[in-house]
């Protein structure tokens, strides 16, 4: 539990340091950090070069309003934009970036960054990063209001139809093999063409899927659709996205209805290094408002799969922003549970497409020897998330393996947790609260070693779960006022 007297001497701290960096480089602390200051919980952080263009700013503008955001310009580096986002405190940050400033120094920027607002090592906003290929693009996702409730589904790789209306899924493991699911129906087994390339292409233009889920072999420039067969690919072109068949022949993804996507195991393909990237070219022509993805090789997989797990695995528990921010702060309560020792490391580089000895140099030069620790490090900061972070997209709700219920009354929150049959979970019960708390009191529950950061909960123990038993954590705390 973690006090917002930390927090407050974390915020006093950034800010000697932001003063004390201008003070070293000969003058006074630096004016160039600017904060147009708003009511809501949302922060828009943005470069000085981004805000100045005017297509750019219409894109700050139309998450500004909405969200009554205050708006943060920073004039070189994302991370001198920590002293002030640390006195806000938002809920959500939104990082408006064009093509050229989102690459992967970016993201793990952003991720250590977000984790340095008060004194405990998780992260302390829901946060993602908007862009696009064209400012076009990124605000057409700012300008999106109504919640996405999703009920049709399709992947390039297995998913469980069963938590869907209808759906559809390409084997990347047997050659000719679908899934599919009709309203109404239940999922059956059927063939396709041996080169699914047009067939897959057909079902973002005509069956307009709100989910696309994939794995496999990727770049930043393609996504190959077979794993364990040849088949065809996806790949970009000037922010187009198209499926190239095995006779060489185009077909265009035109598939604007509104989706997300979910990359769980794909290497490279959240990594933007420039404007011809699949990420932009799947939130162009594919109708893409959200995504997360690796910006680098994946071969751990905690971060992908897991997410998976909580916004499929739990359908309607999560929106997509809270599926990728709660299964990261499971992921550190991991290093700080099992592998305290190693729990502060930060990689210095992460380019194993380069140098495929990277991975064990990285271990040797921090003394990591435990492959879970060294595969929770390269995970924690190398998973992008696109899109708005307010922005509502879900499963509709069906049952879970577990009822869980949040409440609060008076200051006293009451989580509890009921499974219908015996479940063992593959990331912990978790939950938002509803605001920031401090001066927590676990009332009851202790034994169950429940972690209460300042805006979610988290119970660890017991990994599996009795049918009918209820497990249960009460604790009073006290309300943190916005931009305290």
């Amino acid at each position: 539990m973690w006090h917002s007297e930390i927090r407050s001497r974390a915020a006093v701290l950034a800010l000697a340091l932001w003063a004390a960096v201008g003070t070293a480089r000969g003058g006074a602390a630096p004016a160039a950090v600017e904060v147009t200051p708003g009511t809501g919980s949302y922060a828009v952080v943005v470069s000085r070069t981004t805000h100045g263009d005017p297509a750019w700013r219409a894109v700050v503008d139309a998450l500004r309003e909405p969200h009554a955001a205050s708006v943060i310009v920073y004039p070189g580096e994302v991370a001198e934009c920590i002293a002030p986002l640390a006195k806000l405190f938002p809920r959500y940050a939104c990082f408006v970036a064009r093509p050229e400033e989102a690459g992967r120094p970016f993201v793990v920027a952003v991720h250590r960054l977000t984790r340095k607002l008060d004194g405990d090592p998780y992260t302390d906003v829901v946060w993602g990063i908007l862009t696009g290929y064209e400012a076009a693009d990124a605000l057409r996702i700012a300008q999106r209001r109504e919640p996405l409730v999703i009920r049709r589904a399709a992947g390039g790789t297995g998913i469980n139809l069963g938590v869907f209306d209808e759906g559809v899924w390409f084997s990347e493991g047997e050659r000719g093999v679908m899934w599919e699911k009709r309203a109404g129906g239940t999922p059956e087994k059927k063939t396709c063409p041996a080169d699914s390339t047009k067939a897959l292409v057909d079902t973002f233009n005509e069956f307009k899927p709100q989910l696309f889920v994939t794995s496999g072999h990727a770049t930043t420039r393609d996504w190959q659709i077979g794993y364990s067969y040849r088949d065809g690919q996806f790949r970009c072109h000037k922010g187009q996205l198209f499926g190239l068949d095995l006779q060489k022949k185009a077909h265009l993804v035109q598939s604007p209805n509104p989706k997300v996507y979910l990359p769980v195991g794909n290497c490279l393909i959240g990594w933007i290094p420039g404007r011809e990237c699949m990420a932009l070219a799947f939130m162009r022509t594919a109708g893409v408002h959200q995504m997360f993805g690796y910006v680098v090789p994946t071969w751990y997989g905690y971060m992908g799969w897991g997410v998976l797990d909580l916004f499929v695995g739990q359908p309607g528990r999560f929106s997509l922003a809270e599926a990728v921010y709660l299964n990261n702060q499971a992921l550190i309560h991991q290093l700080a549970a099992r592998f305290p020792k190693h729990a502060g490391v930060d990689f210095e580089r992460f380019d194993l497409e380069r140098d495929r000895r990277l991975v064990g140099r990285l271990a040797a030069k921090h003394g990591v020897r435990d492959r879970d620790a060294l595969g929770l490090l390269w995970d924690r900061d190398t998973v992008a998330f696109y899109g708005d972070p307010a922005w509502d997209a879900r499963l509709a709700p069906r049952p879970c393996a577990w009822e869980q219920s949040l409440t609060e009354k008076g200051g006293t929150f009451t989580f509890q947790v009921v499974a219908g049959k015996e479940a063992t979970w593959r990331r912990p019960p978790m939950a938002l609260l509803p605001w920031r708390v401090r001066g927590v009191e676990i009332i009851e529950g202790k034994e169950l070693s429940p972690l209460i950061a300042d805006n979610f909960l988290l119970l660890p123990a017991p990994r599996k779960l009795e049918p009918g038993k209820r497990y249960r954590v009460v604790l009073r705390a006290e309300r943190v006022a916005a931009q305290q």
